[in-house]
């Protein structure tokens, strides 16, 4: 009998540590313009690997062209920001959460920038554990759906800075570069937060 992978153990670390996790929430968020994202975890040939899109190119989209997670905004027939999650996921990706697989907790609220409007955008992260196989059937909103090894996001020489700037504003921000891809923004600290439970 094999023994467990160093990308196994820390699956089973993050399953475990979320069920204790206390996730940030904003109180004031059902006030607020609401979206949820799923971040979907694998196993495969003895890796885990989550699910990242690429968002098609959309002009007025903030967020045109970036590596996301599936999901999007909150409807009025969302009872909830996990069922937001799983319909958004569906569309986008083809992927049934409720058949393939199951949530095994979630992240912090994050306050992102609305597409439209002064108002913020609370964005909550649900992670999902697939227990079946799965194909990707990609909507006009994904250019490109890949999988990212965790032990690629685990290590600390992949990752790298890049510079952002607005106006006159120029910082520095981490990310990664998985090939052409660039994973920094929301995405690397939702991320960031699920792999600080390993």
């Amino acid at each position: 009998m094999r023994g467990k992978t160093v990308e196994e153990v820390a699956l089973l670390h993050i399953i475990e540590r979320l069920g204790k996790f206390k996730p940030r929430q904003r109180w004031w968020r059902r006030w607020v313009k609401r979206s949820a994202v799923a971040i979907i975890l694998r196993e495969l040939n003895d890796q885990i690997e989550v699910l990242m899109i690429k968002r098609a190119d959309r002009e007025g989209d903030p967020w045109s062209g970036h590596m996301a997670f599936p999901g999007g905004r909150m409807d009025r027939g969302d009872i909830t920001g996990l069922r937001t999650a799983i319909r958004e996921t569906e569309e986008e990706t083809g992927i049934y959460l409720e058949k393939a697989g199951h949530c095994i907790g979630r992240l912090s609220d994050i306050v992102s920038r609305p597409h439209s409007g002064r108002q913020p955008m609370v964005v909550t992260p649900y992670a999902f554990r697939l227990h079946t196989a799965v194909s990707i059937e990609a909507n006009h909103e994904v250019a490109e759906a890949v999988w990212i090894p965790l032990s690629f996001l685990m290590d600390p020489e992949e990752r790298q800075t890049m510079e952002w700037g607005s106006g006159k504003l120029t910082i520095t921000l981490p990310c990664y570069f998985f090939g052409k891809r660039r994973i920094w923004g929301m995405s690397l600290k939702m991320l960031d937060e699920l792999l600080s439970l390993v």
